[in-house]
């Protein structure tokens, strides 16, 4: 297993058509293994959009070339992507992170739990698993924006051993309530501060076309203690990049929950094994 990992989080438009989005997602490709990356993290559903009178039009053959071209310039770039879709399926849609390897292909995927805005509630559906999957050995854990409000999402695979949650976001609202956020703490609570692994965040920027909405931007980098390592700006299509030292990950926080209190040993021991099994399950 690596000592290291680079990583790069990229920062995009929520509300843009899928062209757009794909010719910015192989620009960035290609940037982040230029700068050295071995991973690059974008945000919520970055190839299709998350504005959905757009996303709901889309035909699912435009998407599933998409996919296809940004896996073909993963491998070119021999480099880890984690890109993200909203696709029908036969009950509604999922919100779906896809994980391609160096050699381009699609080796994990991970559907949105809890959904978010009412767009999200009337057209999607949650998905019934939770995200491990490795990166050159390093255990990885994903969950998708709102699903970063239960911990238990991914506290639980670091009970099975992830050390980085990458966490793809758009945390698009109307104006008021994306400043809320700015000022709270944002939509992406820093997950180091319980659970002592990686937080690496993709979040999204942009107006909706009607002007009522705007996403909160900030991307960012945490190490485990909650320290960030790069930020990005609220407004600002951007890339940040960051060297993550593994050893720094522990995960203390995660075992000693694991042993205490004693009553309760057994059912995460037993979760953990329910999360490795259904890890590897197709989405339905």
């Amino acid at each position: 297993m690596t000592k290291t990992l680079q990583v790069s989080c990229v920062q995009i438009h929520w509300a843009k058509s899928l062209k757009f989005n794909l010719a910015r997602t192989l620009h960035y490709i290609k940037a982040a293994s230029e700068a050295g990356s071995r991973v690059v993290l974008f945000p919520e559903s970055n190839l299709t959009g998350y504005y959905f009178p757009y996303v709901i039009g889309i035909n699912e053959r435009d998407i599933a070339d998409a996919l296809k071209q940004t896996s073909l310039a993963a491998a070119a770039c021999n480099i880890w992507a984690i890109v993200g879709t909203i696709r029908k399926t036969k009950d509604r849609f999922l919100n779906i992170a896809h994980v391609i390897n160096p050699k381009g292909k699609i080796v994990h995927e991970y559907a949105k739990i809890n959904m978010a805005g009412k767009d999200e509630k009337k057209y999607c559906r949650g998905g019934d698993k939770l995200s491990l999957f490795e990166i050159d050995g390093i255990l990885c854990t994903i969950v998708i924006c709102r699903d970063g409000r239960h911990p238990e999402l991914y506290r639980i695979p670091a009970m099975a051993g992830a050390q980085i949650l990458f966490h793809p976001s758009c945390s698009s609202d109307e104006i008021e309530a994306v400043s809320w956020k700015r000022i709270s703490g944002r939509a992406q609570q820093p997950v180091g501060p319980n659970s002592k692994i990686f937080h690496c965040v993709a979040n999204t920027i942009g107006e909706s076309p009607d002007g009522k909405q705007t996403s909160s931007g900030w991307s960012f980098i945490r190490e485990p203690s909650g320290i960030p390592l790069a930020e990005a700006g609220y407004y600002q299509e951007e890339m940040i990049t960051a060297v993550l030292d593994l050893s720094r990950a522990d995960r203390s926080y995660i075992l000693d929950s694991m042993k205490n209190p004693p009553f309760l040993a057994k059912y995460w021991r037993q979760m953990v094994k329910e999360v490795k099994a259904r890890a590897i399950a197709k989405l339905q």
